[in-house]
């Protein structure tokens, strides 16, 4: 198993896993072209694969931000995605792990994280790995 960063020319992959982790949206390829290229082009922001065998195994993104709530600097793991009939072979987990070391080199107080509501395989992996349930999410669209 590997991780590379994600790069411009990796999009049609990454897109891949976003479309099917949030199959409710529908998404404008070209905006989230525009995303994806924001995200590799801040600092603050991470974006890897998890390879196998030469094949994409799993796609992760994040952030790193400053807030009072932690008292400092914490991870927000926006995505964590794994194919779909190759879970439970710990793929999750070693992506999880990858994003904590990076958290603890950023000096990080904590990772974060927010799921829907049916996702409940994903809330089992989240709990099992360590996370406890502390909030709700809540959104707000603006036109």
């Amino acid at each position: 198993m590997e991780f590379r960063n994600a790069t411009a020319e990796d999009f049609d992959i990454a897109f891949d896993y976003i479309e099917k982790l949030w199959t409710y949206n529908t998404y404008d390829k070209e905006v989230i072209r525009k995303v994806y290229n924001d995200v590799l082009a801040n600092d603050n922001d991470f974006a890897f694969f998890l390879f196998d065998d030469g094949k994409p195994k799993g796609f992760c993104h994040g952030t790193f931000f400053n807030t009072f709530w932690l008292s400092g600097q914490t991870c927000y793991l926006s995505s964590i995605i794994t194919n779909q009939g190759e879970r439970k072979k710990g793929y999750g987990a070693k992506m999880m792990d990858r994003v904590k070391e990076m958290a603890k080199d950023r000096g990080c107080h904590a990772i974060v994280l927010d799921s829907g509501m049916p996702r409940t395989e994903a809330h089992s992996f989240y709990e099992t790995y360590g996370f406890d349930k502390c909030a709700y999410c809540f959104e707000l669209k603006l036109d």
